[in-house]
């Protein structure tokens, strides 16, 4: 075995020296670490990267919205629901009461005094001719009155209104029927949707009354598609949209103005058949240049949308404030659309009211929806019971 003095003398064991002071440096540097690391908050270069914070759950609250990817950030407004049909004539009883009808308060005013003469049955009559109730039902209703009250001699302020209402109801007519063909016909083995067309001159509401009475339709659960066939005003399409994307119902429009209706209405048709809706509504034009240039544009219409669908039902929308001025109008496209039915807009705006039994006598076509005011869900089926009610106040 080697004694230490082979290995040299003192001075040749610097490299042993060396050696050593290594040794305690690493010592000293190892003290120094260790308590950094098990000190608190303390990180080192060996030690892991910070877990990344875990994203927040569907529900948690959160200051910044985020988009779907691949989504626009824009987020569309909730679809409206309609409010149901059912029901909404009772806001016209309270506003027909409200604005004092010459056909309600006048008559029973009238009709209560302890003794009638002549003049009173002239006022009578004068009466049912300023409510627009037209010369024929007016004299038919005023004969009626007569006779019973000569016979029934009725003066009690409660036999006499429930006489008025009597008669009033019998003109107005409630054995019409005032459905919706709403039914979907089949043809040739396929269920095709119920197509509806309605027509009228501008100014009447006519698209306003489409897109209320596609709100009606889906306030029933019915699915419906809009098609925008009056490509000749400019604004028409666009407001049809509007009105159809409030309620989730899609618009069948032209790319560009002037174009084709009878096509526009086709093409409203063809999409009502493949996607399988329920109720197309087809709005027109409303132009009344010439008794031949409306046959002919409305025939067109008609014979085009017949190829894919029958076609169920011919609205005419009438403004109830033009009273009698409108008749010459309505009794035109009763002539030329084979109108079905009527719908009176702004019927809230005039204390008449008699236009209801005017318009139904000159077309031999019911009342079937009528404009309560200026509410998206100011449209309700026509009730002959609840509109004189309304009239009687």
């Amino acid at each position: 075995m080697p004694r230490l003095g082979d290995w040299g003398t003192v001075t040749d064991f610097s490299w042993l020296w060396i050696l050593l002071g290594v040794l305690v440096v690493a010592g000293a540097t190892t003290a120094l670490v260790v308590p950094r690391r098990r000190g608190r908050g303390a990180t080192t270069l060996d030690a892991p990267p910070p877990a990344a914070a875990p994203a927040p759950a569907d529900d948690a609250p959160t200051d910044v919205d985020v988009a779907p990817v691949g989504q626009d950030a824009a987020v569309a407004p909730p679809l409206e629901v309609p409010e149901p049909a059912a029901g909404r004539l009772v806001r016209l009883r309270d506003r027909l009461a409200r604005s004092g009808s010459p056909l309600g308060a006048r008559l029973l005013s009238v009709l209560s005094r302890d003794t009638l003469t002549e003049d009173d049955w002239d006022e009578i009559e004068e009466t049912l001719l300023l409510a627009d109730l037209g010369t024929g039902p007016a004299e038919e209703l005023l004969e009626a009155l007569r006779t019973r009250v000569r016979v029934l001699g009725v003066r009690e302020p409660a036999a006499v209104r429930e006489l008025l209402r009597e008669e009033l109801l019998r003109v107005v007519d409630p054995t019409l029927d005032r459905s919706l063909a709403l039914d979907r016909p089949v043809v040739d083995g396929v269920t095709k949707p119920a197509v509806m067309m309605v027509v009228g001159v501008n100014g009447t509401g006519k698209t306003t009354t489409v897109g209320k009475l596609a709100r009606v339709l889906v306030a029933e659960h019915r699915s419906v598609v809009l098609g925008a066939a009056d490509t000749f005003r400019a604004a028409a399409a666009d407001q049809l949209e509007t009105w159809g994307s409030r309620v989730g119902v899609p618009t069948v429009r032209s790319a560009k103005d002037g174009a084709d209706p009878a096509a526009v209405a086709f093409d409203a048709v063809r999409r009502g058949v493949t996607d399988d809706v329920d109720v197309v509504l087809v709005d027109t034009a409303g132009r009344l240049q010439n008794k031949a240039g409306l046959m002919d544009e409305l025939g067109k219409i008609t014979r085009v949308v017949t190829r894919e669908a029958p076609l169920g039902e011919v609205l005419l929308v009438l403004d109830a404030t033009t009273g009698q001025n409108g008749m010459q109008q309505a009794k035109v496209f009763g002539e030329v659309a084979g109108v079905t039915g009527i719908v009176l807009t702004k019927l809230d705006g005039t204390a008449k009211g008699g236009i209801v039994v005017a318009v139904q006598r000159r077309l031999g076509v019911p009342v079937k929806l009528v404009g309560l005011g200026e509410g998206p869900d100011d449209l309700a089926p026509f009730v002959p019971e609840q509109f004189v009610d309304g009239i009687l106040g």
